[in-house]
């Protein structure tokens, strides 16, 4: 009996891992083609904006896990100017995201969003699953305040 105990808990890591990678898979197969990860030195190239940007945006308006990931699945599913995160500068370079209705489930989309809050931007620190407050590295800290 211990000894399947110990190696069931031995194996959670392994299950957390593949759920990770199934939506690092889903990000790659279904996001990564507008959405790159990494912004690139030439920016001409880009159809969207890098996730990274994206998420951190994402993040100043929703600092709780949950309510990021309700507001990812509807926006992804129907976009709505009025609801969009990102400056009106780079809407206007690559134009309101398509709806990704009919390209994704929410169960993929659930999972892609809780994958990119977790990961995206990496410098965050989180308190009782919400993030403390967001302060973004290349602004000083006694402008915050405005932000919030």
């Amino acid at each position: 009996m211990k000894l399947k105990m110990i190696v069931g808990i031995s194996l959670i890591p392994l299950f957390v891992a593949h759920a990770q990678e199934s939506a690092a898979e889903l990000f790659e197969e279904k996001c990564a083609s507008c959405h790159v990860k990494v912004r690139p030195s030439d920016i001409s190239s880009l159809i969207a904006p890098p996730i990274k940007g994206v998420m951190r945006h994402v993040k100043m308006r929703f600092t709780c896990k949950e309510d990021a990931v309700k507001f990812i699945t509807s926006y992804v599913m129907k976009p709505e100017k009025s609801q969009a995160v990102c400056e009106p500068d780079k809407i206007k370079r690559f134009g309101l995201m398509p709806s990704q209705k009919g390209n994704l489930s929410e169960e993929e989309l659930t999972k892609i969003s809780e994958w990119l809050f977790d990961n995206f931007p990496r410098k965050m620190s989180k308190k009782e699953g919400c993030l403390e407050e967001y302060v973004p590295s290349y602004m000083p800290q006694e402008s915050t305040s405005t932000l919030f």
